[in-house]
């Protein structure tokens, strides 16, 4: 039996050492209410300083690209599918070497009913223009563990390895399974470890998979990777705490393309319009991309 690792976490005693790291959030600009639910963030490999993004339940099944000032580009529908779920975006490699690929991922579940979660993957398209995305990859994911809420996806340029975090436990989640998929196919992803996270929403790793981002709806916690160190192994140290300015309803983080800082968003409310957030690295590191 393999066994899995339950993450405590000293977390206070970590936290002191964000000042050093990066600034306090910068707006950069107002959500359209087009993405009044906005749920999911990646930076652009095709389209420097444009960001792809979706909304959650109840929205149409349609992938948005923002630019840096979060004003909408385009808008791309993902042929006929449902959006039962959306809950997080992520770019990286794919079936073809050299190419860059958008996976979604349809891993919503509030009331842990699905026997699958679903991801999508696209080539990012080359044209910023309004257009139905006809041509995508389909794949079925079912958990060891059970039906469970998730909300984060992201995957390891490093190894291509994909991993998603559930959201509603006192010790969440971190699944894994391997980036070799082909569409239509079902597979079991595999339970790596447990971490003290409670109601985790989003994660990114960053372009040169050197640094790891883990958002809840109230921290922003951060490692930095040694080497070719496993992911698993990654998450299961002491993080950073980072600088996070409260959101409601906050459920979106994603790395700029250039490693100089990180942007979060969040929903929309009755009374108050979403902003896209940035927080700048205080020492700017260069990416290998």
């Amino acid at each position: 039996m393999k066994k899995v690792w339950i993450v405590a976490l000293g977390l206070m005693a970590c936290s002191g050492e964000s000042s050093d790291l990066f600034s306090s959030a910068k707006e950069k600009g107002i959500i359209d209410l087009k993405l009044e639910e906005a749920s999911g963030l990646v930076a652009s490999a095709a389209h420097p300083g444009y960001f792809w993004t979706h909304n959650d339940s109840g929205n149409g099944a349609e992938l948005f690209l923002i630019d840096s000032e979060a004003n909408i580009a385009a808008t791309m529908p993902l042929g006929t599918v449902r959006n039962r779920d959306w809950e997080d975006i992520t770019l990286g490699p794919g079936p073809e070497p050299g190419k860059t690929y958008v996976y979604v991922g349809d891993i919503g579940d509030n009331n842990a009913q699905y026997p699958y979660k679903v991801i999508y993957r696209l080539e990012e398209p080359a044209a910023i223009e309004n257009k139905t995305i006809e041509h995508f990859d389909t794949l079925f994911i079912q958990l060891p563990d059970g039906t469970r809420d998730s909300e984060a996806l992201m995957i390891d340029p490093v190894s291509s390895d994909m991993f998603i975090v559930s959201k509603r436990e006192d010790s969440v989640r971190l699944y894994q399974f391997a980036n070799t998929w082909k569409s239509g196919d079902t597979l079991t992803a595999e339970l790596k470890i447990k971490m003290l996270y409670k109601l985790t929403v989003a994660a990114d790793i960053s372009v040169d998979g050197t640094e790891v981002l883990l958002k809840n709806y109230d921290h922003v916690y951060y490692w930095k990777r040694e080497g070719s160190e496993a992911i698993a192994n990654l998450l299961a140290r002491n993080p950073i705490e980072l600088k996070y300015k409260p959101e409601k309803q906050g459920e979106a983080i994603a790395w700029a393309r250039d490693g100089s800082g990180y942007y979060t968003m969040s929903e929309s409310t009755t009374h108050e319009r979403a902003r896209l957030l940035f927080y700048k690295r205080k020492q700017i590191r260069h990416q290998n991309r």
